[in-house]
């Protein structure tokens, strides 16, 4: 699960270029960063960054003029205002502990509301509805899941068998059957920064104190306002390999993106003993940083044919990414919104 998406995309290793292009490793006057220009509005905010106009098709030579000039603490702060996916590659001497999982839980049946996009929020859904748990994955009419956009068989992978629900949070009919959905839901995902979601009417909170439970995906926890997608945030957290020169190159592809939503799978599968509901906060930066602790892994080498790996064992081939198939009919945007607002006897707005 950790490369599966290079099966349906063809990806491969770039160096200092992200496995799907759109994240470079550049070098700071004091280090190493990372920096994503993944949407549409990214270039006009990287010109914002370095106070000067760029080329929206390649903005990476005046990026990295600036960036060789300034701190990383200089790109943090403004990556930050800015809401730019973007920060300096600092591997902590510590790593925080990874969170662990409660008492084990059947999900079979449980209602799992989904309001991710992207990956790390959908991979968690995904193995919660091979798990049994009925998934409604929720969107907005201005806003669908980029994703889709994206690998169609991807995207059909980490979504088959869920049903598509479309609310509009700017009306106030559609902020109560929002609310409704939430209440009623077993299992609610999110990767919101919480303002937003209470833009929606949303309260993580008082979902948890009626039992439920709420997984929260942010790019460093919810009390920061930084943002990021998988290659930025794995490689700022220090997982990245070293060049002959001692560069920083990437590791895999967008790869906080499923550490995090299988970590967040394994966390949904659990809960107080007592049936208390309980709110995850997942740092997607702090749990890339809890992988790395071991330090005698062996290193891939290539062979002249493939790639292996030197064990006690013996040698063993590094596997290609394998392509599963999905689990069920992948729906339309908003194609069940009134047979699963009927069924949880929920107004429809």
């Amino acid at each position: 699960m950790l490369s599966e998406r290079a099966a349906f995309t063809g990806f491969r290793r770039r160096g200092d270029v992200s496995a799907g292009g759109s994240c470079r490793l550049l070098p700071t006057a004091d280090g190493w960063a990372a920096v994503s220009c993944a949407r549409t509005t990214d270039a006009a905010l990287l010109g914002a960054l370095v106070c000067e106009v760029v080329d929206e098709d390649n903005p990476w030579p005046i990026v990295a003029d600036w960036l060789a000039h300034h701190r990383g603490a200089d790109l943090a702060e403004r990556a930050t205002l800015l809401n730019i996916a973007a920060a300096p590659i600092s591997r902590a001497t510590t790593p925080p502990p990874a969170p662990k999982p409660l008492h084990p839980r059947p999900v079979d049946g449980l209602l799992v509301v989904d309001f991710s996009a992207l990956w790390a929020g959908p991979l968690c859904a995904h193995l919660l509805g091979l798990a049994g748990a009925r998934v409604v994955k929720v969107e907005t009419p201005d806003r669908p899941d980029g994703a889709r956009r994206g690998n169609s068989h991807f995207y059909q992978l980490l979504h088959g068998g869920h049903e598509s629900v479309v609310l509009d949070p700017s009306r106030s009919e559609g902020r109560r059957a929002l609310s409704a959905l939430v209440d009623a839901a077993d299992i609610v995902i999110e990767a919101s920064r919480p303002r937003a979601l209470v833009g929606f009417g949303l309260d993580a909170d008082a979902a948890v104190a009626r039992g439920a439970t709420w997984v929260s995906i942010t790019a460093a926890g919810r009390a920061s306002d930084r943002i990021g997608f998988g290659d930025d945030l794995a490689a700022a957290a220090g997982l990245v390999a070293t060049a002959h020169d001692g560069s920083p190159l990437f590791v895999g592809d967008a790869i906080a993106d499923p550490l995090t939503g299988i970590t967040a799978a394994a966390l949904a599968m659990s809960a107080p003993t007592d049936g208390s509901g309980h709110l995850w906060n997942l740092s997607m930066s702090d749990l890339v940083a809890s992988t790395l602790t071991d330090h005698s892994a062996p290193t891939p080498r290539w062979s002249g044919r493939e790639w292996i790996v030197e064990t006690a064992s013996g040698v063993v081939p590094v596997a290609e990414p394998q392509e599963r198939a999905p689990a069920g009919h992948v729906a339309v945007s908003g194609a069940d919104t009134a047979s699963v607002l009927r069924t949880l006897k929920i107004a429809a707005p």
